[in-house]
């Protein structure tokens, strides 16, 4: 029973790690502009999410390494600080825009300047790590998210026409703006497969202190939890794609992306649409600055742990602290959390070559897996999906300048 409790928490947590400020805003800006033709891009970014989350926890699990760890292990710490480098600086970007999100939430309930929101928002994240266990942090965060199945229940009450939706799910060219078409398609991939979320998820297996027992939970919990997530992201294409797209309404801000809810919550839009994004850019705040602490202290082999005493773990404490106050420097510098968003969502298309390429390694070696290694299956799609990676991280710069 406690290991289906496990599992129901961990679905419920991907809601509030799924749909963040990237995927919320990817969503709303497809849907505004193309309908529902990208819906197949959430869809197939979901999966592969899927596919490396539940390859993160199997490698965890049965190694008791992250993936950070076991990259440094196997190729080296000279040849893991090109990607570590790379990864930091994103999550960097990542974070800032995350701080940004939460404070334009609290803004859209308050009238106050977002910027003044910044700092309250990077103290809350502050102690919540400096206090909180890693179950607290998690279930915490995961509990609140439900409110972003807002989304869903607008769908419900909009009553889409069920087969024009599901044509969304069919890969096709659209008649007009094709190069943005394409930047967002890609740009979807790029929010959902967040380097964070795969070395947060294997180091979260390790807090949790998980077992070769408990691989069937790994591998529930990583397709039903995207699962889960991807469907709060497609209500959130769907909605906008309904009411925003016909009033030829483009999601240039988070002002804009609330005017979804105003046919289906009435009055009480603004709010319900300031705390869905509130809370899903603090909980996705939270696991990239975790997150920071987790690469930093496992690539350079320090204690680590937000179960350990923080007296024990004082470099990860630091690495994470130092983290979280660079980019709430950026958050305040004002840059548009929005824009910031979209960079950094490119950036993380450049690199997913990077992140994909370790798996074809350490999925196929017995000394990480033991004898749960990748088939013919498994091997084929990591392979084609580094070939893909690699061609989204060559064309994504230019679709960033004409189509971004």
């Amino acid at each position: 029973m406690k290991k289906i409790f496990n599992l129901t928490l961990g679905v419920v947590t991907s809601i509030g790690g799924f749909v963040e400020v990237g995927s919320i805003s990817t969503s709303a800006q497809a849907g505004a502009e193309f309908g529902f033709a990208l819906l197949w891009a959430i869809a197939v970014a979901a999966l592969i999410l899927a596919m490396l989350a539940e390859m993160a926890g199997r490698v965890a699990i049965l190694s008791n390494r992250s993936i950070a760890a076991a990259v440094r292990e196997r190729f080296g710490i000279h040849l893991q600080m090109i990607p570590l480098g790379a990864e930091l600086i994103i999550d960097l970007l990542l974070l800032a825009a995350e701080l940004g999100g939460a404070a334009i939430a609290v803004k859209l309930l308050t009238g106050v300047g977002f910027q003044w929101w910044i700092l309250p928002v990077g103290v809350v994240v502050w102690l919540v790590l400096w206090m909180g266990s890693f179950t607290i942090i998690e279930d915490g965060v995961g509990l609140l998210g439900i409110i972003t199945l807002a989304f869903v229940v607008s769908v419900w009450h909009l009553h889409p026409d069920v087969r024009t939706v599901a044509s969304g799910f069919v890969p096709s060219v659209p008649d007009h703006d094709v190069t943005r078409y394409a930047f967002l398609a890609v740009s979807i991939v790029g929010a959902t497969i967040s380097p964070y979320l795969l070395n947060f998820y294997a180091s979260g297996s390790i807090e949790e202190e998980l077992t070769a027992s408990d691989l069937w939970i790994n591998r529930l919990t990583a397709f039903l939890g995207m699962g889960f997530g991807s469907i709060v992201a497609m209500g959130a294409l769907v909605t906008a794609a309904i009411v925003l797209g016909p009033r030829h309404i483009q999601v240039d801000s988070y002002e804009q992306a609330a005017l979804m809810f105003v046919p289906v919550f009435g009055s009480w839009a603004v709010t319900l649409f300031a705390l869905a994004l509130g809370v899903g850019c603090l909980g996705a705040a939270i696991e990239i600055t975790l997150n920071a602490g987790y690469l930093l202290a496992q690539s350079f082999g320090w204690p680590w742990g937000v179960e350990k005493k923080r007296r024990d773990v004082s470099r990860f404490v630091a690495a994470f602290s130092l983290v979280l106050l660079l980019s709430m420097g950026i958050a305040v510098s004002g840059f548009d959390p929005l824009r910031m968003t979209l960079i950094s969502v490119a950036l993380t298309v450049v690199i997913m070559p990077g992140i994909v390429l370790p798996f074809l390694v350490l999925m196929n070696e017995e000394e990480y897996v033991k004898r749960h290694t990748s088939g013919a299956i498994g091997n084929g799609l990591l392979a084609a999906l580094t070939i893909v990676g690699a061609i989204m991280a060559i064309i994504v710069v230019p679709l960033e300048i004409f189509g971004g």
